[in-house]
């Protein structure tokens, strides 16, 4: 099938134009077509490939703001960052393990031995 060369703004709009005449009805494909030098098969089919484009960009799309696209740099130090964050966690909690390693045990309370006096 041979491609069709790229269509200048103005005949794209011109074409829209003529496709919006016929939909109100304010003119006929015929005439449509004449104006646009072509057969009333390729009238339709520009139609149908234009209102279809209309219905597809007026569908629901994702809501919100559409996603930036990130700055590499930006990125990597994030990633950096909370690279860096863990092992900070990481050596905290190694700290902690070795100064409770070091503390002495606690004692035990002494004991304090009675002696039984035997009473007379």
């Amino acid at each position: 099938m041979k491609k069709a060369a790229p269509v200048s703004e103005e005949l794209a709009r011109r074409r829209a134009e003529l496709i919006i005449q016929v939909q109100a009805g304010r003119m006929t494909v015929a005439a449509a077509a004449a104006h646009l030098g072509v057969s009333r098969k390729t009238y339709y089919k520009w139609e149908q490939r234009g209102l279809s484009a209309i219905l597809a960009s007026l569908r629901e799309g994702k809501r919100g703001r559409p996603a930036q696209t990130g700055d590499p740099e930006k990125e990597r130090l994030r990633r950096d960052l909370e690279r860096l964050r863990e092992e900070v966690r990481v050596q905290d909690q190694l700290q902690r393990v070795r100064e409770a390693m070091r503390e002495p045990e606690p004692a035990e309370p002494k004991r304090v031995a009675t002696e039984k006096k035997s009473g007379a």
